[in-house]
């Protein structure tokens, strides 16, 4: 569909009867992995809210019947909302799930999707729940940078509550999962700098690092622990330095549109660096040397400068080193399309190396990556995501770094 049709909808699916739920699908969403879950998962606290007559632990999977409108793909369904609760009667499930999309004929399980943005525009009626349900699910990126301009980011494995009418509450201040206790600062635990001047993310990272450094565990595991950690010391000192001139209020809108900007566009750059500066922490504290072992944004050719090269940017320049010797690394929170950006990021590198966080990609993406030579380097605890076909074809980046110092060894 057109852009412009994108920003209709908005316009008229956010006034203050709606409520956002907003996620990136995974595989388990969709039928990516071909999992017996197939549907999208909503967090039951919020489900039990909106659909209040389902809140009832004494009944066997409460349920309510809805109608949902995929409007992005002229789609429309009468749904099942559900809980499935029986760990109140010896078994072990305890989650929420929406159900009956009708396979993968719906946008919302086609694996393709596995990886965009969906938001469900839910349309409540005081004091008695869900009306109906509107859905946009994102084509491309240009969509999603729409989406996001005006919440903010949206990473895998997370999600976002938006209500339009109450902008200086929910929408800019959701935390979506509870914050860990160990990370989550009060103001006398900030430094005192940062509340004079908003720190940038190396120093937001250091000091995250700092607190649980989770330097025990492989680097798979401890990427996502502290990106996890950081980005709750993020929250805390968004909260301190911003929340309180929020409830303030503002003298005008444009006050109002224009601190609000300052947020999402921050939380945007947060989101565009972290895995980038996580991942540079990592290789420096298990002992990849900087411009030995690898270098950081090196220039490859004019104009061109991957996130990382290895085994330097000088080896990389030298013709005489040999073009097997050498790796390159692009770290892309995201993949659903955004993969296609790092094909001539380094020219004498044939097989390009990804590293996501994305929850699942579908199998006929996955092979246009490898017909295009791109290798996805997935963190292990997020492969059990991805179809089971290609599990055994992702490696692990603890399985790459080992890789890489093999290059100044001969082996690589």
């Amino acid at each position: 569909m057109p852009l412009g049709d994108l920003y209709d909808w908005i316009n008229e699916f956010s006034g203050h009867e709606f409520i956002w739920y907003v996620k990136r699908l995974s595989g388990n969403d969709t039928l990516a992995n071909r999992s017996h879950q197939a549907g999208p998962y909503i967090p039951r606290e919020f489900l039990l809210k909106i659909f209040p007559e389902m809140n009832n632990p004494e009944k066997e999977n409460p349920d309510v019947w809805f109608d949902l409108f995929i409007d992005s793909h002229a789609d429309h369904r009468n749904i099942r909302a559900v809980w499935y609760n029986n760990k109140f009667r010896g078994g072990t499930r305890n989650e929420a799930r929406l159900t009956n999309f009708g396979g993968s004929t719906s946008a919302l399980l086609d694996p393709e999707s596995t990886g965009a943005i969906a938001i469900f525009s839910f349309r409540l009626k005081e004091g008695s729940g869900v009306i109906d349900c509107h859905v946009w699910v994102c084509s491309h990126e240009t969509e999603e940078d729409v989406v996001e301009n005006k919440i903010g980011p949206v990473e895998p494995g997370s999600w976002v509550v938006w209500t339009p009418d109450k902008p200086g509450q929910s929408s800019l201040f959701n935390k979506g999962k509870p914050p860990r206790k160990n990370c989550w600062l009060d103001k006398n635990q900030i430094p005192e700098s940062w509340l004079v001047k908003f720190p940038d993310s190396a120093e937001i990272i250091k000091k995250s690092v700092q607190i649980s450094p989770f330097d025990t565990i492989n680097p798979d595991k401890r990427i996502l622990k502290r990106r996890e950690c950081e980005f709750q010391v993020f929250r805390s000192l968004e909260e301190v330095i911003e929340l309180p001139l929020i409830q303030k209020g503002f003298n005008s809108i444009d006050d109002f549109i224009a601190k609000a900007q300052t947020i999402l566009q921050r939380r945007k750059a947060r989101s565009g660096r972290s895995l980038e500066l996580h991942t540079l922490e990592i290789f420096i504290e298990d002992g990849l040397r900087k411009d030995i072992d690898f270098s950081h944004h090196p220039e490859s050719e004019k104009g061109k400068r991957p996130d990382f090269l290895f085994p330097s940017e000088s080896a990389y320049k030298d013709d005489s080193f040999p073009d097997s010797k050498l790796k390159m690394l692009a770290v892309k929170t995201t993949c659903k399309d955004r993969w296609r950006q790092i094909l001539n990021e380094a020219d004498r590198v044939i097989t390009k190396h990804l590293l996501t966080l994305q929850e699942g990609v579908s199998e006929n993406q996955f092979q246009e990556m490898c017909e295009a030579n791109v290798q996805l380097v997935v963190p292990e605890p997020l492969i059990r995501f991805y179809p089971k076909a290609i599990q055994a074809d992702l490696q692990t980046l603890e399985s790459f770094m080992a890789d890489v110092r093999l290059l100044n060894l001969g082996l690589g």
